[in-house]
């Protein structure tokens, strides 16, 4: 039988096409890199445990506090913890909300065009009126801007949304740090399937934002609209946080005049798998918050490799942790690619074989600026 994928390819990123094509992964297989991506993915794993947890805190709790003062404390205020708070010995939660805002901006997938209807905005207006039903000020002011508290809630299911696509990533993290002290994740191929795995099983789960008011609950982002965690949760994000992303501040010019930012957002290369690891740590760079956060929660195993491999020891952490944070960014694409497949990647019909490769084509075309050629370390 006449195979596409013993055909020569055309294009500057065939290895990788051909990489897919065969089992292997777009990170090369070493125990090196399986210590630093599962490592890595430990200690986000925990920390998304937390943006989870703080983000549907904000949606369910926080529902159109004008002031939010103490959003990030979860409802467990005390002295000691504001101290902890004014010292930062805490979580970064902006991070979080760094991430909520570029999906909200970027938009995309079915939560997008769902907060663009008309039942929304039904919705959304029901639970504006029961929030504020005996503060006549906010209604007056409602009826002066109805969009303005509207985009407040529209902004609020990000949170939510953000927050259950989390929920799943964390504990998937996790398990796969579980299977690999128990010694069943050895190479980087199974650290691509386990996560391909909880893609797939958790594709169907349901998007769903309700919140309680005066002893009612109202549904702002219902059962019934559909929504799921595979098509509107991680799909859209991996578009807006891995590929698009947002402009660091300090590294580029705002000045339209400079034409360095593209006026198309559709042109946006700002994600983490494009991202120069070196700034991070300056000011203005958000994923130095993320960096931070898991400096915290680093296995000893993976400490023990950067203080190994830098010369510079403890002095260039967060450059060594957004590495590895890249590389294991690269596998959770690699599993997200795998999954989305026109078809099994090992299918023997030409014709099915002729989609997966004008697909894994198409990836490739957007990987063309991106870090992947920086990653090729065993």
């Amino acid at each position: 039988m006449v195979s596409i994928t013993n055909k020569p390819l055309n294009h500057p990123f065939a290895t990788y096409i051909t990489r897919i094509e065969t089992g292997k992964t777009l990170l090369p297989d070493s125990s090196e890199n399986v210590l630093d991506v599962v490592g890595i993915l430990k200690s986000y794993g925990i920390v998304l445990d937390a943006y989870s947890k703080n983000l549907i805190y904000i949606s369910e709790n926080q529902f159109l506090v004008l002031f939010p003062f103490f959003k990030y404390f979860n409802g467990d205020i005390s002295f000691q913890k504001l101290l902890r708070h004014w010292w930062h010995d805490r979580i970064n939660f902006e991070y979080a909300e760094y991430c909520m805002k570029a999906m909200l901006w970027h938009g995309g997938g079915g939560l997008d065009s769902y907060l663009d209807s008309a039942e929304f905005k039904t919705r959304a207006a029901a639970a504006i009126q029961a929030k504020f039903k005996n503060n006549p000020f906010m209604l007056g002011l409602n009826q002066l801007f109805p969009d303005f508290l509207t985009e407040q809630v529209r902004v609020l299911s990000y949170y939510s949304a953000l927050g259950q696509f989390w929920r799943v990533m964390s504990d998937m993290f996790i398990a796969l740090s579980e299977r690999y002290d128990k010694g069943e994740i050895k190479t980087i191929p199974q650290v691509v399937e386990h996560i391909k795995a909880g893609l797939v099983n958790a594709a169907a789960l349901p998007i769903t934002y309700s919140v309680e008011l005066h002893g009612k609950v109202y549904d702002i982002v219902p059962k019934s609209i559909g929504l799921t965690f595979l098509a509107d949760t991680a799909i859209p994000y991996v578009e807006a946080v891995f590929f698009r992303g947002t402009p660091f501040q300090g590294t580029v010019s705002y000045n339209a005049q400079a034409h360095q930012i593209p006026p198309d957002q559709a042109r946006f290369a700002y994600g983490a798998l494009y991202a120069d690891p070196l700034p991070v740590g300056g000011a203005g760079i958000p994923p130095t918050l993320l960096m931070q956060d898991m400096r915290h929660f680093l296995p000893d195993y993976l400490h023990k490799l950067y203080q190994k491999r830098s010369r510079r020891e403890e002095d260039d952490l967060r450059v060594q942790i957004c590495i590895s944070f890249q590389k294991s960014m690269f596998c959770v694409t690699n599993a997200a690619i795998l999954g989305l497949m026109p078809y099994p990647i090992d299918t023997t019909v030409p014709e099915e074989q002729a989609v997966n490769r004008a697909f894994l084509v198409n990836w490739m075309d957007r990987f063309m600026t991106s870090r992947l050629q920086d990653v090729q370390v065993a």
